[in-house]
């Protein structure tokens, strides 16, 4: 088997929908109640697509690690999980730094993080084959709980252009 016939999965998650209290810094606003419906919905979505994570790089905010465990909840498994204080305010050149430092063991990556980080990431990474309608989406921004799917044939080797945009998840 080569990472040709059986590449790599990225899977690029926006936390869910989180709520906007005053007095509170941005890196401490906890989910909202859509949000954490919308987090149960994704790790029942991913668990249904067989999209099950190996490995998970979650940003340190209170949203996304609240997303992480709602979804790991009704995700079904139980995947290493490291949580990052520079995934916070990673921009996508340092999101792709992160993803390059992956074990070559680890077949599906899911990470958790903030936008504009996640849409300009999939956006950078989309190669040629990707898919023009969801890439044309994915440039302008996702919403929150939206995940892309990209295929990537290794870890180590990930540049701009070098994955393809499979599709891009957004909640309903």
């Amino acid at each position: 088997m080569t990472s040709e016939t059986h590449p790599r999965q990225l899977l690029l998650l926006r936390h869910a929908k989180a709520e906007h209290p005053d007095q509170i810094p941005d890196v401490q606003r906890p989910l909202s109640l859509v949000g954490r419906r919308q987090a149960t919905q994704v790790g029942a979505g991913l668990a249904a697509d067989g999209l099950v994570p190996d490995l998970v790089l979650c940003s340190a905010s209170v949203r996304t690690r609240q997303t992480w465990e709602l979804l790991r909840a009704s995700l079904g498994a139980e995947p290493d999980v490291r949580y990052l204080d520079e995934l916070y305010s990673a921009g996508s050149r340092g999101l792709v730094d992160l993803v390059r430092a992956v074990p070559v063991e680890v077949r599906t990556l899911l990470v958790i993080g903030h936008e504009p980080t996640m849409s300009q990431t999939a956006t950078l990474l989309a190669g040629p084959r990707s898919d023009p309608g969801t890439l044309a989406r994915v440039r302008i921004g996702v919403p929150t709980a939206s995940w892309s799917l990209l295929e990537v044939a290794d870890w180590a080797a990930l540049d701009e252009g070098a994955a393809t945009l499979r599709r891009l998840t957004i909640p309903t």
